[in-house]
């Protein structure tokens, strides 16, 4: 178990602390529902934890196999639903991997990648694609 603080701060804005770590993020509405745009806004913190979760299973595959996948880097593209309820339509993902195309691990890693709990646990509604590209 993991525990989360957050507290509202008025003003669309909210704060949350990662118990274990006491790391701080700070929340803010986005420009299009009422807010600042400021920060990021809970459904971005759901796009990034996408792209970093899948990152992550990745490199522990890779860990595990003694492969270097330092430079991986994703970009997530977050659509909303245009009319209520509001809510995340779709998280387009682009992975790019510095391993060649034909990499023997190809299939593991990016299978790695798409299991990811944060992939695994979004609602089954939440369009979901994936990008790899590979190579320098």
């Amino acid at each position: 178990m993991v525990e989360i603080n957050a507290i509202y701060e008025g003003t669309l804005r909210c704060s949350a602390t990662h118990a274990p770590s006491g790391s701080v993020i700070e929340t803010d509405a986005p420009v299009d529902n009422h807010g600042l745009g400021e920060r990021y806004s809970p459904t971005d913190l759901v796009a990034t934890a996408l792209g970093t979760c899948m990152m992550t299973i990745m490199g522990i595959y890779a860990q595990r196999h003694e492969l270097d996948l330092t430079g991986t880097e994703v970009r997530v593209e977050k659509q909303m639903t245009p009319q209520p309820p509001r809510r995340i339509a779709s998280l387009t993902t682009y992975v790019k991997v510095p391993l060649a195309e034909n990499h023997p691990k190809r299939g593991a890693i990016e299978k790695a990648g798409i299991t990811c709990p944060v992939h695994l646990s979004l609602h089954p509604e939440v369009e979901k694609n994936v990008v790899f590209e590979w190579g320098n």
